[in-house]
């Protein structure tokens, strides 16, 4: 009886199977900090409905969303800290974010608590980036998620500014200067973060296209 090989023979670059698997599989592997970030998409419904549901539950949106904003700094850590990323986070994280931002802010909107103007802007970047990358990958030249130092920024002032409009409106205490303020930010940088993401998309597009 022949022995299947336990090593792959191309180059010396080899790998035992197994090794290869395990590597395989660690991509997909449901680390803590993947669990805490698939926890933050299950409280998405229950912030939209407490928002939903009137302003006496408003407060409950902002605990939940608040929570959901530090669960997001914790998973990151723990997994540059102790070097739990795995593949599956790098797509869920942002999933995650995008989820919870675009619902909270559509219903935010269709209550009249923030302009609807803000909400077409915020989501319309979504579906931009969202289509992009789909097309690229339609069109054969797939680019990789990453976000950029402006993508950041921007989620990290969404986030402030959405739990502000909550903890104003939930605990009744009205802070117009400020909300105005942060309501500036987050269309500057949402604009700011769609040119950069253009820029970085048309970018890949002309760079592989001219590769041999």
């Amino acid at each position: 009886m022949v022995q299947a090989p336990l090593y792959s023979t191309q180059g010396v670059d080899a790998v035992p199977a197994s090794d290869a698997g395990v590597r395989a599989r660690a991509g997909i592997a449901l680390s803590i900090p993947n669990l805490i970030t698939l926890g933050r998409i299950l409280l998405v419904p229950v912030v939209v409905w407490a928002i939903a549901s009137g302003e006496e539950y408003i407060w409950i949106a902002f605990v939940l969303f608040l929570a959901a904003g530090v669960s997001d700094a914790v998973d990151g850590y723990l997994a540059k800290r102790f070097q739990m990323t795995t593949e599956l986070g790098a797509y869920l994280d942002p999933l995650a974010d995008k989820a919870l931002i675009v619902s909270i802010y559509l219903t935010l909107g269709i209550k009249g608590l923030i302009p609807g103007w803000l909400v077409i802007l915020v989501v319309s970047r979504d579906i931009m980036i969202v289509g992009a990358v789909m097309l690229s990958w339609l069109v054969g030249i797939p680019i990789k998620v990453k976000p950029l130092l402006i993508s950041k920024l921007n989620t990290v002032a969404q986030i402030v500014f959405a739990c502000v409009v909550l903890g104003t409106v939930g605990f009744s205490y009205p802070l117009p200067t400020l909300t105005w303020m942060l309501m500036a930010l987050v269309a500057a940088l949402t604009l700011l973060s769609v040119a950069a993401y253009v820029a970085e998309w048309v970018r890949h597009i002309n760079s592989t296209a001219t590769k041999p």
